[in-house]
């Protein structure tokens, strides 16, 4: 009877990231950047202590492929310990503070940055970030050749050859793939706030981060489910190499964890019912496995079933991440066996660390 149940578990395991690994496909790539730029860009970059980071992320800006005229640069300091001091560029940047409105930081920062953007279009990323040179030209042509008011876009890691790194690198990828799934199968529910455009005027019409702003994080996922349940054709997601954001992964595995128990925070309140149920059959999953490990270890089932279940299971995920990785990098994943066992783990505590734990983000405690 359990192994029934846990072959249940299991088998709508397989049909969901099945699902997604069609969804997936089902998204067309675009490279195309044969138009002439027209579309104005605001980049709203916030930030808390990136002394060190912020000057890579500029130099990037100061590589794009787009007139400078077209674009301009906020970056938004959130109580940073050292003032950053702006260098010349031949772009337009401004500095401004963050004024605190609610408990969520980046919320208020791109809040505040609002206030002065001239422009059509706002685009969000990190400061920990580097962008593609094609990163706006590639947008411009995508919003030319589409109605919509809202565009995601993908982000990688700049890995090392280290386990905790390329362990992220298939967890990013897994979440990345889920996300173009979900949009190829007309269930849009996540982003990232890396890569993530809008125009001003439909971020006013959705009234903004309204309703979700007691939340510290969500700046992305929320803004999005909001736009796809009143306003689902103005939405699209570019999947395009030329728009794919690099940004650094966590350097220890304490941070890694605090990281992801912020990301998992957010699933129970979550507008899209998709995205919440899909969070809980990928954590059932998982936690199914760690239970038949556990179960075997007691004799209560027999050896061969947990190895079926982790090889049925590993195909699977295997494909979903392989093809999303070869979309974002060219960098082969490394230490996937070794990652695919212990990701049940990492992933579970995390879930259920994120339920009644506190995590720490930025130097503060939420």
């Amino acid at each position: 009877m359990i192994a029934i149940i846990f072959s249940a578990i299991l088998l709508v395991y397989l049909i969901t990231i099945g699902w997604l690994i069609f969804g997936f496909t089902k998204i067309n790539s675009f490279e195309y950047l044969g138009l002439t730029p027209k579309t104005s860009f605001s980049i709203i970059v916030p930030f808390r202590n990136e002394a060190e980071n912020l000057p890579v992320l500029l130099d990037s800006f100061s590589k794009l492929n787009y007139p400078t005229s077209l674009f301009e640069v906020i970056l938004v300091d959130d109580a940073s310990d050292l003032k950053f001091e702006i260098n010349d560029f031949r772009f337009q940047i401004s500095l401004i503070d963050n004024i605190r409105i609610s408990n969520s930081p980046k919320k208020d920062a791109i809040t505040t940055a609002m206030k002065i953007v001239k422009t059509d279009w706002v685009i969000t990323t990190d400061a920990d970030c580097a962008v593609p040179k094609n990163w706006l030209l590639s947008l411009d042509n995508f919003i030319q050749l589409n109605h919509v008011s809202m565009v995601a876009g993908a982000v990688t890691y700049d890995c090392q050859n280290s386990f905790l790194h390329h362990f992220q690198q298939l967890d990013l990828a897994s979440l990345q793939g889920a996300t173009i799934g979900s949009f190829g199968i007309k269930n849009g529910f996540m982003c990232n706030g890396a890569n993530f455009a809008y125009t001003k005027s439909f971020f006013q019409k959705l009234n903004g981060f309204e309703g979700n702003n007691t939340i510290a994080s969500g700046d992305d996922v929320f803004l999005l489910q909001k736009a796809i349940s009143k306003y689902p054709e103005k939405v699209a997601y570019l999947k395009s190499k030329n728009t794919i954001v690099t940004t650094k992964p966590t350097n220890d595995w304490k941070s890694l964890f605090y990281q992801r128990a912020r990301w998992a925070s957010k699933t129970t309140s979550y507008q899209s019912s998709f995205g919440k149920k899909l969070g809980l059959i990928v954590f059932i999953g998982n936690f199914s496995f760690i239970s038949c490990f556990v179960l075997t270890l007691f004799n209560l089932l027999p050896y061969f079933f947990i190895v079926l279940y982790f090889l049925i299971k590993f195909s699977i995920d295997r494909l979903l991440i392989t093809q999303t990785n070869h979309f974002l990098t060219k960098r082969k994943i490394r230490y996937l066996l070794l990652s695919s066992l212990w990701y049940p783990f990492f992933s579970s505590a995390v879930a259920l660390y994120s339920i009644f734990g506190k995590y720490e983000w930025k130097g503060r405690r939420f």
